[in-house]
């Protein structure tokens, strides 16, 4: 479950964490590159909006891929009689 709210939030965190580590490299050796500056100029609500759609598209993507059928079963990953690993299905 944690991992899944990381996901959420990383895909949340995204588009700020790709254009603030842009404007450093574009910025880079000029003394307008300061931290405060690159959050400053940020155009935050579109960043955070794009962000809000990755989150829920992605959300929307995992909860629409279910392969399961009514009424079936979940069995989970196991172990064979020799050993192997049976991945998790439906029956």
């Amino acid at each position: 479950m944690i991992r899944i709210v990381i996901q959420n939030i990383l895909l949340f965190l995204l588009p700020t964490i790709l254009y603030v580590g842009y404007m450093f490299v574009r910025r880079r050796g000029t003394s307008s590159g300061s931290a405060n500056q690159v959050f400053d100029d940020a155009p935050i609500l579109w960043l955070l909006s794009i962000g809000a759609v990755l989150a829920i598209g992605a959300l929307a993507l995992v909860a629409g891929n279910d392969n399961a059928q009514v009424g079936q079963t979940y069995i989970p990953p196991s172990r064979g009689p020799d050993g192997t690993i049976i991945p998790g299905r439906f029956e």
